[in-house]
């Protein structure tokens, strides 16, 4: 299969961008030759069958990962090989497919914890919650945001899978992510669930004006959020562009052998 074009946006206006990809890992090449470029404000998704790369490239892209060869660039500035901290204080925000929450510490303390990272001056931990703290005042505007302000003393162990959720998005805001990574943000929520965490993520792109790149199963959540859709197989991007075009492709249905999307 030869990969479609990669519908480059302009340089000036790439938020986010991957070029020419590759991971190896033990002699299996996970990402060939993957090239992407995110706009500032675009909401890109993913997709692809189980095993195709997807994870591995928000990996590479989030810096946690680094390539075996190709570079990652954020609004311009080569970040490969970086600390993913670093990074993450240069605006790069992620979520991860399984929890990725203190259990044991309240909503409120979650969230501090991220935007403490947000500015070195104020890194405190978990020390003490001040009222007049400008930290917990900015932990407590993004639990407001995703609607888990009510009760800011709760255990994040006592949320659903749907509030684990919004409280790890809550947790990328907090640290001043402008770009967001999210990888299957739908998985373990229940149908119930889901599109209140659709709008969630809706309301956050565009109100917000959050870049955003996300990977996801569920094809209904991907057509209802994207404005583009890359399409992954074999650790290659096999197809990029608007949805309409994505669903047409003659290539991509048979990366997902036949099976209509």
């Amino acid at each position: 299969m030869t990969a479609a074009p990669a519908n480059e946006v302009l340089p000036e206006s790439v938020a986010l961008s991957g070029k020419a990809i590759n991971l190896v890992v033990d002699g299996h090449h996970i990402l060939v030759d993957v090239s992407v470029d995110v706009a500032a404000g675009e909401f890109l998704a993913i997709i692809g069958p189980n095993g195709a790369g997807k994870t591995s490239l928000i990996n590479v892209l989030s810096v946690a990962t680094p390539p075996t060869s190709g570079t990652v660039h954020l609004r311009g500035r080569d970040v490969t090989g970086l600390p993913p901290h670093r990074v993450a204080r240069s605006g790069l925000g992620r979520t991860f497919q399984t929890s990725n929450l203190f259990l044991g510490r309240s909503l409120l303390e979650n969230a501090r914890l991220a935007a403490n990272g947000r500015d070195a001056r104020l890194r405190t931990g978990f020390r003490r919650v001040l009222k007049d703290d400008p930290v917990t005042e900015r932990a407590r505007e993004t639990l407001d945001l995703v609607g888990l302000g009510r009760r800011p003393d709760r255990l994040a162990s006592e949320l659903s899978h749907g509030e684990q959720r919004k409280l790890e998005l809550a947790m990328v805001l907090a640290q001043g992510a402008s770009v967001i990574l999210l990888d299957e943000p739908m998985a373990g929520v229940s149908v119930d669930d889901v599109a209140e965490l659709v709008e969630l993520i809706r309301r956050v792109h565009r109100e917000q004006g959050k870049t955003t790149v996300m990977v996801e199963h569920h094809i209904h959540v991907v057509l209802d959020l994207a404005e583009r859709i890359g399409v992954m197989h074999h650790g290659a991007m096999i197809a990029i562009g608007p949805p309409d075009e994505i669903i047409a492709n003659d290539v991509v249905q048979t990366a997902y052998m036949g099976e209509p999307l």
